[in-house]
C-alpha cells in the first residue's frame, strides 16, 4: 500500500527486511493505511545524514507518524497497536501484555541470535560466514530455539501468548517462516506446522510473511 499523504503513516525500510515486514504485517492487522518508502535500495544508511537524523543506528524500519519518529521494529508494532486501541493484539492487562512482550523480546534476542550465522551463510551467502563448525553450531542452536517454541505451542494449543493471535505471533511467525525457508536439516515440529497453518488465516500473513522471502 503506497498511497501518498502527508498525514499518512510512513514506513521507511526495505520491503524484504524481516523487521520491516513486522511493521507492515501489523499495519494490515490494524487496517491502517500507510506509505512504504522503500529506503535502502541505493544509498547506505551510514552515508545518509538525513536518515541518521531519524535513526542514529542506521537501521530500518523507521516510522514517521506525523511529527513522531520511532525506530526498533517491536517497539513500533507495540506503539501502533496501543495507539489504535487494539487490546486483542497488545492486551491492557499487565500480565497478559507482559506475556506478549516476553515472546516478542525472545524473538528479538535468543531466536535472532540463534539463526543469524546459518542465515547469513546459506541465504545471504556472506563470505564472512564460511566456517563449517560455526555453521553446524548455528543450525543446532536454531533448531534448539525452535524446540522451545514447539513446546510452548503444544502447551497453548494455539498461539505463543495463549489462545488468541497477538503481536507476538507476527514476530514469531516471520522467524518460523525464515527457519522453514532456509536450506538446513531441521526436525519436524508438528505444533509449529499447525501454528503456521493457523497464522495463514491472518490477512497480513500472505503479503508479508509467507510471500516467498525468508
Amino acid at each position: 500500500m503506497t498511497v501518498a499523504s502527508s498525514a499518512m503513516l510512513r514506513v521507511l525500510g526495505k520491503p524484504g527486511s524481516i523487521n520491516v515486514r513486522k511493521v507492515l504485517w501489523t499495519c494490515i492487522e490494524l487496517g491502517l493505511p500507510f506509505e512504504l518508502d522503500p529506503w535502502g535500495a541505493g544509498l547506505r544508511a551510514t552515508d545518509d545524514p538525513a536518515f541518521l537524523a531519524l535513526n542514529p543506528n542506521a537501521m530500518v524500519p523507521v516510522i514517521r507518524d506525523g511529527d513522531f519518529v520511532l525506530w526498533e521494529s517491536n517497539t513500533i508494532c507495540r506503539y501502533l497497536a496501543a495507539k489504535h486501541g487494539r487490546g486483542d493484539l497488545l492486551p491492557a492487562d499487565a500480565a497478559a501484555r507482559a506475556r506478549v512482550e516476553q515472546w516478542m523480546d525472545w524473538q528479538a534476542t535468543e531466536l535472532n541470535n540463534a539463526w543469524r550465522y546459518a542465515f547469513m551463510a546459506l541465504v545471504r551467502k556472506s563470505p564472512a560466514h564460511g566456517d563449517a563448525a560455526a555453521l553446524a553450531d548455528g543450525v543446532a542452536g536454531w533448531n534448539r530455539m525452535m524446540a522451545i517454541l514447539d513446546a510452548r505451542l503444544l502447551d497453548t494449543g494455539a498461539y505463543v501468548a495463549g489462545d488468541r493471535f497477538t503481536l507476538a505471533d507476527i514476530a514469531i511467525g516471520l522467524s518460523v517462516n525464515r527457519w522453514q525457508m532456509t536450506p538446513i536439516e531441521r526436525p519436524h515440529y508438528a505444533a509449529v506446522d499447525g501454528y503456521m497453518s493457523r497464522l495463514s488465516a491472518q490477512p497480513g500473513f500472505a503479503p508479508h510473511c509467507r510471500n516467498g522471502m525468508p
